[in-house]
């Protein structure tokens, strides 16, 4: 199944990305192959905070473990709604979901 998620920039617009769900990808992978502004230096490791987003709108599933947590602690702006792009597994229910990438 194909999910849609919600990038908004700076000036509040929305950019739909269409992910599949059936790849074992995370949020991170999905959004450098669309072409958005994530690094993840440390690919997909929770080590450099590179793929800091914001969860403006929906729920992600899983539940930032001591490892994301960790990293998080590191970064300049943190928000009650901060995670790690690469620690959100692309799964249905992330469908709707709206982002805003903050990066470090």
């Amino acid at each position: 199944m194909d999910i849609t998620i919600y990038v908004q920039d700076d000036s509040g617009d929305r950019h739909p990305l269409t992910l599949p769900t059936d790849m074992s990808l995370s949020l991170m992978e999905g959004l450098k192959a669309g072409e958005f502004p994530v690094l993840g230096t440390c690919g997909g490791m929770a080590l450099c905070a590179s793929c800091h987003i914001e969860v403006l709108e929906g729920q992600v599933p899983n539940e930032p473990q001591d490892a994301e947590w960790s990293m998080l602690d590191t970064v300049p702006v943190l928000t009650d709604r901060s995670r790690l792009a690469c620690q959100i597994p692309l799964t249905d229910e992330l469908d709707g979901l709206v982002v805003r990438i903050i990066g470090s």
